[in-house]
Protein backbone atom coordinates (compact mmCIF):
# COMPACT_ATOMS: atom_id res chain seq x y z
CA UNK A 1 0.00 0.00 0.00
CA UNK A 2 1.47 3.25 -0.72
CA UNK A 3 2.59 5.76 2.05
CA UNK A 4 0.94 8.55 0.28
CA UNK A 5 -2.59 9.87 -1.43
CA UNK A 6 -1.97 12.67 -4.19
CA UNK A 7 -5.14 15.59 -3.46
CA UNK A 8 -6.20 16.89 -6.72
CA UNK A 9 -6.99 20.14 -4.95
CA UNK A 10 -5.92 23.61 -4.73
CA UNK A 11 -7.96 23.84 -1.36
CA UNK A 12 -5.52 25.08 1.04
CA UNK A 13 -8.31 23.53 3.84
CA UNK A 14 -8.39 19.99 2.44
CA UNK A 15 -4.54 19.86 2.61
CA UNK A 16 -5.03 20.79 6.41
CA UNK A 17 -7.91 18.30 7.01
CA UNK A 18 -5.91 15.35 5.34
CA UNK A 19 -3.29 16.78 7.94
CA UNK A 20 -5.70 16.41 10.48
CA UNK A 21 -6.30 12.68 9.51
CA UNK A 22 -3.03 12.28 9.20
CA UNK A 23 -2.56 11.58 5.99
CA UNK A 24 0.40 11.99 4.28
CA UNK A 25 -0.33 13.53 0.29
CA UNK A 26 1.57 15.43 -2.02
CA UNK A 27 -0.52 18.05 -4.16
CA UNK A 28 -1.39 17.01 -8.12
CA UNK A 29 -2.17 20.46 -9.50
CA UNK A 30 -2.89 21.10 -13.26
CA UNK A 31 -1.23 23.63 -15.77
CA UNK A 32 2.36 22.90 -14.33
CA UNK A 33 5.20 23.99 -16.70
CA UNK A 34 4.97 21.75 -19.78
CA UNK A 35 1.57 20.22 -18.64
CA UNK A 36 -1.84 19.77 -21.14
CA UNK A 37 -4.21 23.10 -20.33
CA UNK A 38 -7.12 22.03 -18.40
CA UNK A 39 -10.13 23.63 -18.25
CA UNK A 40 -11.66 23.32 -15.05
CA UNK A 41 -14.62 25.96 -15.37
CA UNK A 42 -15.83 23.82 -17.62
CA UNK A 43 -16.07 20.77 -15.75
CA UNK A 44 -18.08 23.34 -13.05
CA UNK A 45 -20.91 23.92 -15.40
CA UNK A 46 -24.45 22.98 -14.57
CA UNK A 47 -26.87 20.81 -16.85
CA UNK A 48 -30.06 21.88 -17.25
CA UNK A 49 -31.75 20.15 -14.87
CA UNK A 50 -29.58 18.82 -12.63
CA UNK A 51 -30.59 18.74 -8.89
CA UNK A 52 -27.76 19.64 -6.47
CA UNK A 53 -26.33 15.79 -5.83
CA UNK A 54 -26.17 14.73 -8.87
CA UNK A 55 -24.17 18.23 -9.68
CA UNK A 56 -21.48 18.13 -7.18
CA UNK A 57 -20.86 14.05 -7.33
CA UNK A 58 -20.76 14.51 -11.29
CA UNK A 59 -17.96 17.38 -11.26
CA UNK A 60 -16.45 15.61 -8.37
CA UNK A 61 -16.04 12.55 -11.06
CA UNK A 62 -15.06 15.17 -13.99
CA UNK A 63 -12.05 16.01 -11.48
CA UNK A 64 -10.73 12.50 -11.02
CA UNK A 65 -10.83 11.59 -14.20
CA UNK A 66 -8.41 14.64 -15.10
CA UNK A 67 -6.60 13.87 -11.92
CA UNK A 68 -6.04 10.87 -12.61
CA UNK A 69 -5.08 11.48 -16.93
CA UNK A 70 -2.72 14.00 -15.32
CA UNK A 71 -1.03 11.95 -13.42
CA UNK A 72 -0.22 9.04 -15.88
CA UNK A 73 0.44 11.56 -18.48
CA UNK A 74 3.25 12.63 -16.35
CA UNK A 75 4.58 8.85 -15.27
CA UNK A 76 4.44 9.60 -11.39
CA UNK A 77 4.82 6.38 -8.99
CA UNK A 78 1.85 4.87 -7.98
CA UNK A 79 -0.63 6.21 -5.14
CA UNK A 80 -4.52 6.63 -4.30
CA UNK A 81 -5.58 10.02 -6.04
CA UNK A 82 -8.07 11.69 -3.96
CA UNK A 83 -10.61 14.93 -5.16
CA UNK A 84 -13.27 16.59 -3.75
CA UNK A 85 -15.99 19.51 -4.77
CA UNK A 86 -18.21 21.55 -2.59
CA UNK A 87 -21.63 23.38 -3.82
CA UNK A 88 -23.61 25.36 -1.59
CA UNK A 89 -27.78 24.36 -2.46
CA UNK A 90 -30.92 26.54 -1.75
CA UNK A 91 -33.75 24.39 -2.34
CA UNK A 92 -32.89 23.43 -6.01
CA UNK A 93 -30.55 26.34 -7.38
CA UNK A 94 -27.24 25.73 -6.82
CA UNK A 95 -24.50 28.47 -5.55
CA UNK A 96 -20.93 28.45 -6.81
CA UNK A 97 -18.31 30.46 -6.13
CA UNK A 98 -19.08 34.33 -6.98
CA UNK A 99 -17.65 36.43 -9.91
CA UNK A 100 -17.21 39.54 -7.97
CA UNK A 101 -18.56 41.41 -5.23
CA UNK A 102 -21.95 41.76 -6.26
CA UNK A 103 -22.63 38.54 -7.06
CA UNK A 104 -21.19 37.92 -3.46
CA UNK A 105 -23.33 40.05 -1.84
CA UNK A 106 -26.61 38.59 -3.66
CA UNK A 107 -25.54 35.14 -2.60
CA UNK A 108 -25.52 36.15 0.69
CA UNK A 109 -29.03 38.10 0.74
CA UNK A 110 -30.07 34.85 -0.53
CA UNK A 111 -28.69 32.96 2.35
CA UNK A 112 -29.78 35.45 5.13
CA UNK A 113 -32.58 34.33 7.59
CA UNK A 114 -32.20 30.64 5.36
CA UNK A 115 -31.49 27.36 5.87
CA UNK A 116 -29.31 26.20 2.89
CA UNK A 117 -27.35 22.82 2.53
CA UNK A 118 -23.76 22.38 2.27
CA UNK A 119 -23.06 19.12 -0.43
CA UNK A 120 -19.51 17.81 -0.44
CA UNK A 121 -18.82 14.65 -2.72
CA UNK A 122 -15.03 12.97 -2.20
CA UNK A 123 -13.61 10.43 -4.68
CA UNK A 124 -10.80 8.26 -4.78
CA UNK A 125 -8.86 6.18 -7.16
CA UNK A 126 -7.10 3.19 -6.40
CA UNK A 127 -5.93 1.46 -9.19
CA UNK A 128 -8.71 -0.07 -10.87
CA UNK A 129 -11.11 0.87 -7.85
CA UNK A 130 -13.07 3.95 -7.40
CA UNK A 131 -15.02 5.01 -4.59
CA UNK A 132 -16.98 8.12 -4.15
CA UNK A 133 -19.22 9.57 -0.83
CA UNK A 134 -21.12 12.40 -0.36
CA UNK A 135 -22.19 14.62 2.74
CA UNK A 136 -25.01 16.60 2.96
CA UNK A 137 -25.22 19.40 6.18
CA UNK A 138 -27.73 22.29 6.63
CA UNK A 139 -26.34 25.45 7.80
CA UNK A 140 -28.86 28.77 8.77
CA UNK A 141 -27.25 31.74 8.83
CA UNK A 142 -29.06 34.77 10.75
CA UNK A 143 -30.61 37.79 9.23
CA UNK A 144 -27.85 39.69 7.85
CA UNK A 145 -28.12 43.47 7.32
CA UNK A 146 -26.87 44.90 4.15
CA UNK A 147 -24.23 46.57 6.11
CA UNK A 148 -22.83 43.20 7.91
CA UNK A 149 -22.77 41.62 4.25
CA UNK A 150 -21.05 44.44 2.80
CA UNK A 151 -18.30 43.89 5.45
CA UNK A 152 -18.10 40.87 5.02
CA UNK A 153 -17.56 40.87 1.24
CA UNK A 154 -15.37 43.57 1.80
CA UNK A 155 -12.83 41.48 3.51
CA UNK A 156 -12.28 38.81 0.31
CA UNK A 157 -12.80 35.86 2.36
CA UNK A 158 -16.13 34.77 0.32
CA UNK A 159 -14.13 34.78 -3.36
CA UNK A 160 -13.45 31.22 -4.83
CA UNK A 161 -15.75 29.98 -2.15
CA UNK A 162 -18.88 28.22 -3.12
CA UNK A 163 -22.08 30.33 -1.67
CA UNK A 164 -19.83 32.98 -1.20
CA UNK A 165 -18.57 32.16 2.78
CA UNK A 166 -15.76 30.30 4.45
CA UNK A 167 -17.42 28.14 7.55
CA UNK A 168 -14.17 28.21 9.39
CA UNK A 169 -13.61 32.16 8.58
CA UNK A 170 -15.07 35.30 9.80
CA UNK A 171 -18.92 33.70 8.19
CA UNK A 172 -18.89 31.98 11.64
CA UNK A 173 -19.58 34.50 13.20
CA UNK A 174 -23.50 34.99 11.56
CA UNK A 175 -24.31 30.83 11.22
CA UNK A 176 -26.59 30.60 13.75
CA UNK A 177 -26.97 26.99 13.37
CA UNK A 178 -25.00 23.69 11.82
CA UNK A 179 -26.45 20.27 11.63
CA UNK A 180 -24.30 17.69 10.05
CA UNK A 181 -20.42 17.54 8.98
CA UNK A 182 -18.16 20.51 10.02
CA UNK A 183 -15.20 19.08 7.68
CA UNK A 184 -17.68 18.60 5.01
CA UNK A 185 -18.83 22.58 4.88
CA UNK A 186 -15.01 23.32 5.28
CA UNK A 187 -14.48 20.96 2.06
CA UNK A 188 -13.62 17.43 2.92
CA UNK A 189 -15.48 15.51 5.13
CA UNK A 190 -13.41 13.79 7.30
CA UNK A 191 -15.31 10.72 8.29
CA UNK A 192 -16.46 10.26 4.79
CA UNK A 193 -12.89 10.40 3.42
CA UNK A 194 -11.54 8.31 6.16
CA UNK A 195 -14.26 5.68 5.06
CA UNK A 196 -12.85 5.68 1.66
CA UNK A 197 -9.50 5.58 2.57
CA UNK A 198 -10.27 2.44 4.72
CA UNK A 199 -12.19 0.88 1.79
CA UNK A 200 -8.78 0.37 0.41
CA UNK A 201 -6.73 -0.52 3.38
CA UNK A 202 -5.59 2.31 4.73
CA UNK A 203 -5.55 2.04 8.83
CA UNK A 204 -6.96 5.45 10.23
Amino acid sequence: MSEFVYLASQSPRRSQLLQQMGVRHELLLPNVAGDVAEDAEAMEVVVAGEVPRDYVQRVTGLKLDAAVARWARRGLPAAPVLTSDTTVALGTSILGKPADAQEACAMLRQLSGQTHEVLTAVAIQAGEHRLQALSVSKVRFMDMTDAQIAAYVASGEPFGKAGAYGVQGLAATMIAHIEGSYSGIMGLPVFETAQLLRQIGWKL
